[in-house]
């Protein structure tokens, strides 16, 4: 692209934006102000910017409870006895292997 390439474009004359109005070259791809352009449509801050909501904070905690349920899980009882005879079991067997036969 050549300096007069460059510099015509810049100098052409300007559309306005169909969602804010803002000025912009005629054949810019995406509105700088908003956002909006011709492949994903307007961008959700142009569709809510104008509307003046108030910033909604996010609640991890909430969110969690909301998908996954408040409920904790149940853990099994009697099962860490299994856990230390499998070591034990393992540790014998560990120690079989080094002794004379």
């Amino acid at each position: 692209m050549s300096l007069v390439t460059s510099a015509a474009t810049f100098k052409m004359p300007m559309d306005n934006c169909p969602n804010c109005g803002a000025d912009l070259p005629r054949r810019a791809k995406a509105c700088p102000e908003c956002g909006a352009d011709e492949k994903t449509g307007w961008s959700e801050e142009a569709e809510t910017g104008h509307l003046n909501l108030p910033e909604e904070t996010f609640d991890y905690d909430r969110f969690v409870k909301d998908e996954f349920g408040g409920e904790e899980r149940v853990k099994p009882r009697n099962v860490a006895w299994i856990w230390w005879a499998t070591a034990l079991v393992l540790l014998i067997l560990f120690l079989l292997a080094f002794v004379p036969h």
